[in-house]
């Protein structure tokens, strides 16, 4: 019985964790796409800018920070008057969404060239880029509007345990936008405005994609979501007062990486180390958190409202499990290849071998957050359950506060690289600071046998880390003079050794087992 529940835990998160992967690959490939089209001109420079809005909505809403306020709000309207009344809370709150949606897109459309002085103050006066971003923006404002449904729809997904839809959403967008690009390559329009125009219309239908593809999985299920009316004003303002503190912690993150470079420009070349040691760490960060936040909310919730007072601490410790299980040996590599994977990746052109080595300094010490990160998305549904969003809000913004300080102090000590380690600090604080209130609260209970599984995780990630490290050097790994293309290849093959060192050690350790895998990826 727990080993089946915990494998579907497991095979929830990796439906999502998979599907994440593709989005961020597809985004990267789409960026390539978008820099082979535009280069670095000023159609470049206008998408980018405008393009910022529109991705941070998608971010906040659409990948899950919403199910914080949703999901427990939804199922206790499940609870108490069946699934007719939990759909028509869906829909009212889908038809209050959009109709505040389209109000503030409204006056955004009005205001946007003073939000696009505002995100990029260079593009003032007669610039040709001000024009076009502010055109691409008011093109990509639909998107804004679909952005609450789609993820009101997803939640509803996610509340009965139907990852794969909503999973498969996050991938459409950006398949949308490289069908496009296809587009305008076949049409040979290359870079001029029409092509800008294509693709922040692009950005549009991207929404619309979503919307049809997770609105048909409702209609056509057991779930009900008819938009019709909008929400009473009490049920408005609770969805809100839970929504907007979940929304809050969710965009720390990426406000911590603001005020870090804000602090780093005062050295030369910091900003660009930070960026791109920072684009390393949030590929692992972004998979695992998401998959484990998008899965944890909505079991949580459920084990909240169930007579089995024993499904909520288990459902928790399966989490935090899974979690650190797949943030330590991601956080060794990271530590231990990042010269390395540097190297490979960005060492060519004006970017120096120095360059190679201040990047991957601050991408060693980034890594050393990443569990305290991934545990930051493991603990917080826990607070998001008991429908509690200003407690994850108030621990991530004392990570925050923590950022800037030690940033600021590593600054004045004409030490750059610190300001890594003041970001990589935060995580663990704030992780600290959920695991301590969470214990208090009575929500969370660690038995010796889970320490126990939690330290041998540990030391499986650590036997990986001394073999990876063996393996790297022996294969000169970290020479100079090899070609890139064998230079890749080894990667490869001691990144694979990892993999199956650190597996076998959690198999020998009675972590994981056979069975349990086959359950976890047996087509259901």
């Amino acid at each position: 019985m727990r080993a089946t529940f915990s494998m579907s835990i497991a095979r929830n998160v990796a439906i999502v964790g998979a599907a994440t992967l593709a989005s961020r690959v597809l985004g990267f490939v789409r960026d390539v796409a978008i820099a082979g089209l535009f280069g670095a001109g000023a159609r470049a420079d206008a998408f980018v800018v405008a393009f910022q809005f529109s991705n941070l909505v998608r971010r906040l809403l659409t990948e899950g920070a919403l199910n914080s306020a949703f999901v427990p709000l939804y199922l206790r309207r499940r609870d108490e008057g069946g699934e007719k009344s939990a759909g028509a809370y869906a829909g009212k709150l889908i038809g209050t969404l959009t109709l505040v949606l389209l109000c503030v897109s409204a006056l955004l459309a009005l205001a946007m060239p003073l939000l696009m002085i505002g995100l990029a103050p260079g593009f003032g006066g007669h610039d040709p880029r001000m024009t076009l971003a502010v055109e691409m923006a008011r093109l990509m404002l639909p998107y804004l509007v679909l952005a609450g449904p789609i993820a009101v729809l997803m939640g509803v997904l996610n509340a009965n345990h139907r990852y794969s839809t909503a999973a498969a959403a996050a991938v459409m967008f950006n398949i949308v936008i490289l069908i496009a690009i296809a587009v305008i390559v076949l049409m040979k329009w290359g870079d001029s405005d029409r092509s800008a125009w294509l693709v922040a219309i692009a950005v549009a239908l991207a929404g619309l994609c979503q919307l049809v593809l997770v609105g048909i999985t409702v209609l056509i299920g057991p779930e009900k979501a008819t938009p019709l009316g909008v929400l009473p004003r009490n049920d408005a303002q609770r969805f809100v007062a839970l929504a907007i503190p979940g929304l809050i912690a969710s965009g720390v993150p990426q406000l911590t990486m603001i005020v870090a470079v804000m602090i780093a420009s005062d050295w030369p070349g910091a900003v660009s180390w930070l960026y791109y040691a920072n684009r390393l760490v949030e590929l692992p960060l972004g998979i695992v958190g998401i998959a484990i936040g998008t899965v944890m909310t909505p079991a949580l919730s459920h084990a909240a409202r169930g007579k089995d007072r024993e499904l909520g601490p288990r459902t928790i410790r399966h989490g935090i499990e899974m979690a650190l299980g797949l943030a330590f040996p991601a956080a060794i590599a990271l530590m231990l290849l990042a010269w390395p994977i540097v190297h490979i990746l960005f060492e060519r052109g004006a970017f120096t071998s120095t360059d190679s080595y201040a990047t991957a300094t601050m991408l060693g010490l980034l890594a050393i957050g990443l569990p305290g990160h991934v545990l930051v998305k493991a603990l917080s549904p826990v607070f998001f359950a008991h429908e509690d969003t200003r407690t994850p809000m108030m621990a991530a913004g004392v990570g925050l506060i923590a950022a800037f300080f030690g940033s600021l102090a590593f600054m004045l000590a004409a030490r750059p690289s610190g300001i890594a380690l003041s970001i990589a600090a935060s995580g663990w604080i704030s992780a600290a600071m959920l695991w301590l209130l969470a214990t208090r609260r009575g929500l969370l209970t660690i038995p010796v046998s889970a320490w126990r599984r939690l330290a041998l995780i540990a030391l499986s990630a650590a036997i990986m880390g001394a073999v990876v490290r063996l393996v790297a050097a022996q294969a000169s790994l970290f020479a100079q003079g090899d070609g890139r293309l064998l230079q890749i290849a080894l990667l490869t093959v001691v990144v694979g050794v990892g993999l199956l060192v650190y597996a076998a050690c959690l198999w020998l350790f009675d972590i994981v087992r056979t069975s349990d895998l086959r359950t976890t990826f047996r087509p259901r």
